[in-house]
């Protein structure tokens, strides 16, 4: 069987493209399997190798929206685990939208929302046959300042930039406490784009899946 690779993310991971001059199929406003990260990913890894688009606009780490239904990892974890089994790595790269200011959190709460996913993960019985959970949690790159003279300044509201640059240092301060992976995609270069400085330019997804290519086996390797 191939090597289950799930990718649980929100609209970056799902491949949303906010710059119609960056993506080939702009009437789509979403990255094709050429372009976004994960396909890129699944091509770099060959053939042993499933890896499983789990990426959901809007989606959080364990915060309920009051405004859209179904959004946090939490409520989704369990089937989207066992859906998949046997698990050889979850990826996590969420936090982005929990910085909306109509969630009421801060930095400190997102980190705790991320300690909480990665807790219950480790709870699932998906991980094959030695049981050992194997997770790589991702601090996505912090929200651009130009976010808040864009389109969409209203649905982020105030502080989310700050809340999002504070992320990085949490998320491999949680990665060291539960002993799992952790990556920080703003140092490898990724960055969003210049139309709602949130979502990932084409260049950024390729430049993420060439990197998680040279991670990846040596994490499924090290589990094994």
């Amino acid at each position: 069987m191939k090597k289950h690779i799930i990718c649980l993310g929100d609209s970056n991971t799902h491949g949303y493209c906010a710059d119609p001059n960056d993506c080939a199929d702009s009437a789509l406003a979403r990255f094709n399997e050429n372009e976004r990260w994960t396909k890129l990913l699944q091509a770099k890894l060959g053939e042993d190798y499933l890896v499983v688009e789990e990426g959901l606009s809007g989606r959080t780490t364990v915060f309920t929206d009051p405004v859209w239904e179904g959004l946090d990892a939490l409520h989704y974890l369990y089937p989207c685990l066992k859906s998949h089994e046997p698990v050889a790595l979850l990826v996590i790269m969420l936090g982005t939208n929990d910085t909306k200011e109509r969630l009421g959190t801060n930095a400190f709460a997102i980190a705790l929302g991320m300690k909480r996913l990665v807790r219950k993960a480790k709870t699932v019985d998906c991980w094959g046959p030695n049981g050992t959970p194997n997770i790589l949690v991702i601090a996505p790159p912090p929200i651009g300042k130009g976010v808040e003279t864009s389109d969409v300044a209203d649905e982020m509201g105030k502080g989310a930039v700050e809340r999002s640059e504070a992320l990085a240092a949490l998320y491999q301060k949680v990665a060291e406490e539960e002993g799992v992976h952790f990556l920080d995609a703003a140092a490898l270069g990724c960055t969003f784009n210049q139309v709602d400085f949130m979502h990932l330019t084409k260049a950024s997804h390729a430049r993420f899946a060439e990197a998680l290519a040279e991670l990846v086996p040596s994490l499924v390797e090290t589990k094994a």
